[in-house]
């Protein structure tokens, strides 16, 4: 993970946009995690991003096990407002693709009424199996490549939003994009965010839990606490056998 806060990470996105260079951005959680340490081909999806910052305490917490600290959490529910500052600033159009249907435009009116001279360019909610075929992803990423944006908002879920991401960089070179999960639905409030004093705590996903226990269940408390619990005591057993 790059050790950076999340205004550092906006800084660095900025001065790459200035220069009309482009990248991508993932924010590993433990889920993630989990899934890229038993998948080689999504460990190098997510090596390969030109910037890798905690969303979890979890990641946090054990890069400070280890003695390689990171500053902070930065979520891309945090993102998609701290990138849109400098966007709206800078006349960088913005692409929002993700969400329910309905949801993507909420949330670009919401972020439009913060920063009245962002220009959203576009704004797209694909069907959940749009890329079960070639013909599907295809006809996603030509909407995206025809707005012609400089930064992209992907809210459609590890591993699918940052394959699509990996192939759009491609055709897109000068433009950014951040995998950002539930961050559009966050920023179009049709989904809830925890308090801050719980998210500052690592307790986000027990908020979450409650608000969605018939889909969270299983993934938090059967895949994803044992993981986390397994991730932080071989940080500290490495921290150990260091001494």
């Amino acid at each position: 993970m790059d050790a950076l806060s999340e205004r550092e990470v906006v800084r660095r996105v900025a001065v790459a946009l200035e220069a009309g260079k482009g990248g991508r951005i993932v924010t590993p959680n433990v889920d993630i995690c989990r899934a890229v340490a038993t998948d080689p081909a999504l460990e190098e999806l997510v090596c390969t991003a030109d910037l890798v910052v905690p969303d979890g305490m979890p990641l946090v917490w054990a890069a400070r096990l280890l003695g390689t600290p990171v500053p902070q959490r930065v979520t891309g529910a945090d993102l998609i407002w701290s990138l849109s500052e400098p966007a709206a600033r800078h006349g960088w159009p913005v692409y929002l693709l993700g969400g329910p249907p309905g949801v993507a435009r909420r949330a670009a009116d919401r972020l439009s009424s913060r920063h009245p001279r962002l220009e959203i360019c576009g704004v797209h909610a694909p069907p959940y199996h749009f890329d079960a075929t070639p013909e599907g992803a295809a006809r996603v990423r030509r909407m995206v490549v025809a707005a012609r944006p400089r930064l992209v908002f992907v809210g459609l879920g590890f591993p699918r939003q940052d394959r699509l991401i990996a192939d759009l960089r491609e055709e897109l070179p000068d433009a950014w994009f951040v995998g950002c999960g539930a961050a559009i639905a966050f920023a179009a409030g049709t989904v809830a965010r925890a308090p801050r004093w719980m998210r500052r705590a690592g307790l986000e996903w027990v908020f979450r839990l409650a608000a969605e226990p018939g889909r969270l269940t299983r993934r938090y408390l059967v895949d994803d606490l044992p993981f986390a619990v397994r991730l932080l005591a071989g940080c500290l057993a490495t921290r150990f056998s260091r001494r």
